[in-house]
């Protein structure tokens, strides 16, 4: 009798985490590259009754009898399907349409990455991560700003990576990766479908630098670390290539840049953004059904219940 109380027990711990989830998603309905959250459940070990025999000359075989003892959470999943457009005819707000996240970093200093005594810059030669203080992680959120000093930051304040232009501002430089500063005294700038970051200076268009993406062939396995923010985990699948020879990178730990419209990785659309991929209508479906799975459950710990007081009256 006490088996039935638990396993309603553990099915109303299920729901409740599932009411969890989909609360959290309607909260980040209007959130700029949300990504929605789904819990899944798996059945918990079953009690034998009575083990599974073979057939024999005289008589068939018998199957097992087991009694399952409840739910428990399976997983929770970061679903990373395509937002919807939102336009807004921003500069610098930046729509991904395809697969890559934007990269950001912190934790060192942009003003000595060049001079007579240099740090180490946030990336080599071919795009990977090679600076120990270098904090990376990754969104879909492209709301961009500038800084007092015309680098491109989200609005935490991290640097927007990419690739940054040669000395003369006129071509990119794919040895040199790192945050993209626009000019003080750049008259306008406009972003490209492939990240190049154009500015005009004294009537000549120049570039600043191009946006980078990162890849991941299994986004689901990023972690969530808030401010529309991912970091990376042993399991997100992070692809890595060789700039040079576009050839499998085997290293751990590290982060490789793409240009955007290169290797399947998605181009970028200036003036829009990717908004949360909640779908409220599933949403509310999802909500019903776990509110009348918690009130089933309940129903099953009352019934046990009342069948316990039933044989503790057989006494009187």
């Amino acid at each position: 009798m006490l088996r039935s109380m638990y396993a309603g027990i553990s099915g109303m711990k299920g729901f409740q985490t599932k009411l969890d989830v989909v609360g959290n998603n309607i909260a980040n309905v209007n959130t700029a590259g949300f990504k929605k959250g789904r819990a899944t459940f798996q059945d918990m070990m079953s009690q034998p009754i009575q083990g599974a025999s073979a057939p024999t000359d005289i008589r068939g075989g018998i199957n097992p009898s087991q009694v399952g003892t409840g739910v428990q959470l399976g997983s929770i999943d970061n679903i990373h399907t395509q937002g919807n457009r939102q336009t807004t005819e921003r500069p610098l707000d930046l729509q991904l349409e395809g697969d890559g996240m934007f990269v950001f970093g912190s934790g060192f200093d942009v003003e000595n990455m060049g001079g007579a005594n240099p740090q180490d810059p946030p990336f080599n030669s071919n795009g990977i991560s090679v600076n120990e203080n270098l904090e990376l992680q990754y969104s879909r959120a492209g709301n961009m700003y500038l800084d007092n000093n015309g680098y491109i930051v989200n609005a935490n304040g991290q640097y927007l990576m990419g690739f940054q232009s040669d000395g003369a501002n006129e071509n990119i430089d794919n040895s040199q990766a790192g945050p993209i500063q626009i000019p003080a005294n750049a008259e306008s700038f406009s972003i490209q479908g492939d990240g190049v970051v154009n500015f005009i200076e004294d009537g000549v268009t120049k570039i600043a630098g191009q946006i980078s993406i990162s890849k991941f062939s299994n986004a689901g396995g990023l972690q969530k670390v808030g401010s529309n923010m991912f970091q990376s985990s042993v399991n997100d699948g992070q692809i890595y290539m060789d700039g040079n020879a576009d050839e499998q990178y085997n290293a751990a730990d590290d982060t490789v840049l793409f240009a955007p419209e290169s290797a399947g990785t998605a181009s970028i659309v200036a003036g829009a953004l990717e908004m949360s991929n909640v779908d409220l209508s599933e949403e509310f479906t999802e909500m019903i059904t776990a509110q009348r799975g918690f009130q089933a459950n309940t129903r099953i710990i009352t019934t046990s219940d009342e069948i316990l007081q039933e044989l503790v009256n057989l006494k009187r």
